[in-house]
């Protein structure tokens, strides 16, 4: 399964390319409901503008090792972009940062946003999950 990173966007939201959260908070066809969209393409839009990074998000299966994959999709971005890598159908998550964007996102800071993010997951929230997440690396990040 594959799909585009697009800086500022949600990525993969085709249905055949999203796995349902554990309770069903996506739609249920697999997709992402259009209100959901909103909420996740606002979140991405106001950190992106408030830090002067480039947030991205991925939803989508990542090919093993996970981590690698994230690190891929990446490589298409530019050095002060953040992608936030979700695949909800393997319980993973992975916060990728480039040479620029890590001088403002400690590992620290990113570990934070991934454990309220996760806690968010086990809830069954993914959408709200991700805005949180996006939330709190648009705050550690600071304003540009």
């Amino acid at each position: 399964m594959s799909g585009d990173v697009v800086p500022r966007e949600v990525v993969s939201i085709k249905q055949q390319e999203v796995q349902h959260g554990p309770r069903g908070n996506l739609g249920g066809d697999g997709a992402f409901t259009t209100r959901q969209l909103a909420r996740l393409d606002e979140a991405i839009t106001l950190s992106s503008r408030e830090t002067g990074l480039t947030f991205s998000v991925y939803v989508g299966e990542l090919q093993a090792p996970t981590r690698a994959h994230a690190e891929a999709l990446f490589e298409r971005l530019t050095d002060s972009s953040v992608l936030v890598a979700v695949s909800p159908g393997q319980r993973s998550l992975h916060i990728v940062t480039g040479p620029e964007s890590a001088k403002r996102l400690p590992n620290r800071s990113c570990a934070l946003a991934a454990l309220a993010m996760r806690g968010a997951f086990g809830n069954g929230d993914l959408t709200n999950g991700i805005v949180v997440g996006l939330r709190m690396l648009a705050d550690a990040a600071g304003s540009r």
